[in-house]
């Protein structure tokens, strides 16, 4: 039994919180000097931890903080998926205990803990592109059977995707528990449950794969033409290994960091999207990336977005789903659909933010009967499933615009044995993946980054139009004026309402004279590379116009905004500007 990150990340804030306000690290500096000067010997540098832990008790520390700290075990019991019979509490020296209260979680206890270490290799290159180098699950409890609590291992590290079976290095690693345990368990206890765990895997698996093909084969039998119908139910994952579908989607809630599913949309949106690597020709390569090693590298395929907004979506309390079928073209894509209590059935779309509203069209109307055209861009749908659902679409025709999404109707969608998903994909299986990781708040500093980005462009601009023998005059009052268009475009984004608009409108007004022209281009990106954005503006005619721009009394301005969200995800607006005398 472990707290959730949430609650271990505010126990963290909370002690973090009490030790400052008793200013107990300056006191413990005050006690080192004194011991060491006073208790120890001349001749004796080293002041052990039990030494360090005896002058503190000895002095009353420990007992003034341990009587400020108060830890409330019924709201904990709320939280946790536990029996109420095993409460988790605190002792006075702030070690976790369970069930009886009476001891810290042994090492029988953290040997039934079957969740890995997940490690990720990320290369970075100068500027700023994240390559996935490798993934790799660490079993860590050899370290329970291990003498004093600490072990060494060597492991090698594989490659992805198509690279799986290549070697990319060798890690070494300590591993040392801490506190360390009272009493360790046997090598030969440990490699016995760690056995038994496989096999207890490889069954579960082998069993979900016999009623998987018998699912499949009970599907075919209804419409021989559902073999066409982009029914996922495995997926490989970036070290090539085939997971349920079901297994890539757990609740995910962002605690301070994302305020709305709207909100949430955006954030997932402003990763970067790219298809998974593929040698040669042929077709789209398969990848769908756990959820760290997506957020490690800030960008990935469409599969990718739909999961981490799917169990977004799941962790503010919506019924949401991960589809995947095709949009124009065939070509094949995943989103998400949330079902209201009302029934409304709203797509999301997880690489751009953009959300539908589902009207589904009746064929059987006549033609004269006015039909709703759908304003979203997906055709064919074959499947549905989130962490605990999967439904194949067993309906006449797997169009969008007249799919029915009634998932309690058994004859319009086959549902997946909920038992059998559990069995595989349930929080604690050993099959499953392990706790998704919390988010991570940025890093990023949005005010500097943003005047940063604009020196820079400032430049470049300048360099350009020197190269075209222009001169180049900066107005800094007009480039302060674009600063509210960027916020009403990123507030447009994120919550589909547009505001602030006609205040910009009326301040630009104001700015350019009688006589005088204004020419804006706003333009949006998820990188914060300014030459990289720059190559890309002079790309569109309009921007290269305001850039190039000739004239009488021409003045150019750029404003740059960055707004950031959880994992140094980052929405970079630009806007170029130009006033100038208009000569008839």
């Amino acid at each position: 039994m472990s707290l959730p990150p949430e609650k271990a990340s505010e126990l963290k804030q909370l002690i973090h919180q009490q030790l400052s306000k008793m200013d107990v690290h300056g006191r413990i500096r005050e006690i080192l000097a004194e011991t060491i000067r006073e208790e120890l010997a001349p001749d004796q540098q080293h002041l052990s931890t039990e030494d360090l832990i005896k002058a503190l008790r000895r002095r009353g520390i420990i007992d003034d903080v341990m009587k400020e700290l108060h830890f409330v075990t019924d709201s904990v019991e709320q939280e946790l998926p536990s029996s109420p019979k095993q409460p988790i509490c605190f002792d006075r020296q702030s070690t976790l205990k369970k069930s009886d209260g009476t001891r810290m979680a042994d090492s029988t206890t953290m040997l039934s803990i079957s969740d890995p270490i997940h490690m990720v290799l990320i290369k970075t290159d100068i500027f700023g592109e994240t390559t996935l180098v490798a993934s790799y699950f660490l079993e860590w409890r050899s370290v329970l059977g291990s003498e004093n609590g600490v072990t060494s291992l060597t492991v090698e590290l594989m490659g992805v995707g198509t690279e799986s079976k290549v070697s990319v290095g060798i890690l070494n690693i300590k591993l040392e528990m801490y506190p360390p345990l009272n009493q360790t368990l046997s090598q030969e206890v440990v490699n016995t449950q760690l056995a038994l765990e496989r096999q207890k895997t490889a069954e579960k698996e082998r069993l979900f794969l016999v009623y998987a093909k018998q699912w499949w084969r009970e599907y075919l039998q209804i419409r021989p033409s559902h073999n066409s119908r982009l029914v996922k139910i495995f997926a490989q994952d970036e070290n090539g290994i085939n997971r349920p579908v079901c297994s890539y989607v757990k609740p995910l809630r962002a605690g301070r960091l994302l305020d709305t599913p709207r909100q949430a949309a955006r954030f997932v949106n402003v990763l970067g999207y790219e298809r998974a690597p593929v040698i040669g020709g042929g077709g789209k390569q398969e990848q769908w990336c756990t959820l760290l090693a997506f957020l490690c590298r800030n960008k990935g395929d469409c599969e990718d977005h739909a999961n981490l907004l799917c169990s977004l979506l799941l962790g503010y309390g919506l019924e949401a789903f991960v589809c995947v079928g095709t949009k124009a073209k065939g070509v094949p894509h995943a989103w998400v659909m949330t079902c209201g209590t009302d029934g409304t059935i709203t797509f999301w779309e997880s690489l751009t933010g953009h959300r539908y509203i589902h009207k589904p069209t009746n064929p059987d109307e006549p033609p004269v009967a006015e039909q709703p055209k759908p304003l979203y861009p997906y055709r064919t749908i074959g499947c549905v499933f989130n962490h605990q659902m999967f439904l194949g679409n067993c309906q006449p025709s797997d169009a969008v615009e007249t799919c029915v999404f009634d998932l309690n109707d058994e004859s319009k969608w086959k549902p997946m044995s909920e038992e059998a998903i559990k069995s595989v994909c349930a929080p604690g299986a050993t099959t499953s993946l392990p706790p998704f990781p919390p988010l991570c708040a940025s890093t990023i500093d949005a005010s500097v980054t943003s005047n940063e980005i604009e020196m820079q462009l400032r430049l470049l601009v300048s360099e350009h139009r020197k190269d075209l023998g222009l001169t180049t005059v900066w107005e800094d009052q007009l480039s302060y004026l674009l600063s509210p268009a960027l916020a009403s475009y990123e507030f447009e984004r994120t919550t589909s309402i547009s505001a602030g608009n006609e205040e910009f409108q009326d301040a630009i007004r104001r700015a350019v004279p009688d006589g005088h022209t204004f020419k804006g281009f706003p333009i949006h990106f998820v990188y914060r590379n300014a030459r990289r954005a720059f190559a890309t503006c002079l790309r569109s005619p309009f921007c290269e116009e305001i850039i190039c721009c000739r004239g009488d009394q021409v003045r150019l301005a750029v404003r740059v905004r960055v707004f950031t969200y959880p994992e140094s995800a980052c929405a970079v607006w630009i806007m170029f500007a130009c006033k100038y005398r208009s000569v008839l």
